[in-house]
């Protein structure tokens, strides 16, 4: 019988828009590495080539845990990103879940996320919801004009920090980020604005679903990361746990057989110790800690992003 004692590796698929990047795949413009999420392929082991959502299939709870699997007994809940920002994304929003039944249909939910910035430009910047007191009938006239990026918060970022973004915020990503980012599983994404460029198939502008959706009054937080600490919680909601891990002096970790883990290292050379075997994971390299594995601990010279579903 395959086994999920093991952590997990899975082959990273790729997506290349305008706005990405050379540092996903150097030499390849690369927007999105999508790391971990259901249709990833399993690199090795027992479950080698299958998807993750096959996976879930024959393993449900002893994958998802038991808290993810008695709320998401068919499908793995989150989806976890790579993003390589050469020009700005487009300004867009995500509904909630109850916005994405009704607006797409069965089976839909919706987009609540958050990013890590990994690295950043002198001067970088993202857009983080509305300016305060900007109403719903004042956003909607500054979306039908065009003139939307008058009344958006611009905000400066940096290497470390976290933004929370939930369901509803208008918000866009801009030049010279690389970023991780968690979210539902869900690429619903709806277009505000997207810097005038020309209107494809595959690139539309979907002004009338973003207004029933967006939320002027919609709160980003932008969290600054504490230096010192081996373990920090960066952001809970709840379809997920956000946390920073500094592996210098050894953690203890345990999934409790409630929700498996995530972790991505950011920096460092990381080793990942779960009797009876170690398997190491170099910068911006994933790996999928089934529920069922319950104890391990990670050392090594540097940290690692740690996410739990639910």
């Amino acid at each position: 019988m395959p086994s999920l004692n093991k952590p997990l590796r899975l082959l990273p698929e790729y997506r290349a828009y305008v706005w990405g990047g050379k540092r996903l795949r150097p030499g390849a413009q690369t927007a999105e590495a999508w790391v971990l999420f259901e249709g990833n392929r399993i690199a090795k082991g027992d479950f080698a080539g299958q998807t993750l959502s096959q996976v879930v299939a024959q393993c449900g709870v002893e994958l998802l845990g038991r808290r993810v699997f008695a709320a998401h007994p068919d499908r793995f809940p989150l989806l976890i990103k790579l993003l390589d920002c050469a020009a700005w994304l487009s300004l867009q929003v995500h509904p909630n879940d109850a916005q994405a039944l009704a607006l797409e249909g069965p089976g839909q939910n919706g987009k609540t996320e958050a990013w890590h910035i990994l690295q950043a430009d002198p001067g970088a910047q993202i857009i983080a919801g509305m300016k305060p007191g900007v109403s719903a009938p004042e956003l909607a006239r500054a979306v039908r004009e065009v003139s939307i990026l008058e009344q958006v918060q611009f905000v400066e970022v940096h290497a470390g920090d976290t933004v929370f973004m939930p369901a509803g915020t208008i918000h866009a990503l801009g030049p010279g980020l690389l970023v991780y980012e968690v979210q539902q599983t869900s690429d619903i994404t709806y277009r505000v604005f997207d810097w005038n460029r020309p209107q494809t198939a595959g690139r539309m502008l979907h002004i009338e679903k973003s207004l029933a959706v967006a939320d002027p009054a919609a709160v980003s937080r932008v969290l600054r990361a504490q230096a010192g600490l081996s373990r920090q919680a960066l952001v809970a909601c709840p379809y997920f746990t956000l946390e920073l891990l500094d592996c210098r002096a050894g953690l203890a970790l345990s999934t409790g057989g409630k929700s498996f883990h995530a972790l991505t290292a950011i920096d460092g050379n990381i080793e990942l110790h779960i009797p009876p075997g170690v398997c190491s994971l170099k910068p911006y390299e994933s790996v999928l800690i089934p529920a069922v594995c319950r104890e391990y601990n990670l050392t090594g010279q540097g940290r690692v992003l740690l996410v739990r579903a639910g």
